[in-house]
């Protein structure tokens, strides 16, 4: 798998999509595809990238289908023209790298009571999500979609939430988490154990580091801390392997969270 993401350049702000608070928007870039653009300027700033970065290249190693990322880059022009100051205020603060997923044209948000998902799959996105700390992928807000009669898994923005506090990284790091108890696929998810072993094993350290490394070095220069850029990469992939280590940890929480439900 190529871990390399493209890079392409927005031409064409089309509109904001206000489902979430970070207002991503709909744009058009210079390779002629569509893509949901998350900004850097937007609330959790850099952070909520890193985390979509990294649960994105996550999830589609582990051959889950989520969208192509891009990087996207913004130009300082852009956005001058743009009627509402506080989308003309987010593109200004977003001038420099943001990221981009490809726009899946006629996707329909996955509804729970409506749309089925096979039990495995289902196991995959719950295994993966209490992994990255994943806590947006309830019944309220699923953050999957049906495109194509398929299941297409999209915003990771709000995982790897030790970032936004950071000295307890490593508590969080071996935590069961408890949040996996309102995962939208949990009821459906009856094969975690199958899931675990076939994850727990493809994923190592050394794929991690290729991953984590891979982080726009624009978006670690943090005011927050005196950290330099590799040394935040570090943390990040501490956090990773450390989690990998206790994934039975997060899988029994699941399984008893599970059996809660049914």
């Amino acid at each position: 798998m190529n871990l390399d993401l493209r890079t392409v350049s927005v031409i064409r702000y089309i509109t904001p999509l206000r489902e979430g608070g970070s207002l991503p928007a709909l744009a058009e870039a210079d390779d002629d595809f569509k893509y949901v653009i998350k900004f850097r300027g937007a609330g959790h700033g850099v952070k909520a990238l890193i985390a979509e970065y990294l649960g994105g290249q996550i999830a589609s190693y582990l051959g889950l289908p989520v969208p192509e990322l891009v990087y996207v880059t913004l130009d300082e022009a852009f956005g001058r023209t743009e009627a509402d100051e506080e989308i003309q205020d987010l593109l200004k603060f977003s001038e420099g790298l943001n990221l981009g997923l490809h726009y899946l044209s006629g996707a329909l948000t996955f509804d729970a009571a409506v749309n089925d998902c096979d039990a495995l799959l289902a196991s995959k996105i719950v295994w993966l999500d209490a992994f990255i700390t994943n806590v947006d992928r309830t019944f309220k807000n699923t953050n999957l979609l049906i495109w194509k009669k398929e299941l297409w898994l999209i915003d990771h923005g709000a995982s790897f939430y030790f970032h936004h506090s950071w000295n307890n990284w490593e508590t969080t790091a071996v935590t069961p988490f408890a949040l996996i108890k309102d995962h939208v696929l949990l009821p459906k998810a009856s094969k975690l154990e199958e899931a675990h072993a076939e994850f727990s094993s493809k994923l190592n350290p050394s794929i991690l580091k290729e991953i984590v490394d891979r982080i726009p070095e624009e978006w670690l220069q943090w005011d927050e801390t005196d950290l330099s850029a590799d040394e935040i990469k570090l943390v990040y992939l501490k956090f990773l392997s450390l989690r990998l280590e206790n994934a039975s940890t997060f899988l029994k929480q699941a399984q008893d969270a599970r059996k809660t439900l049914i």
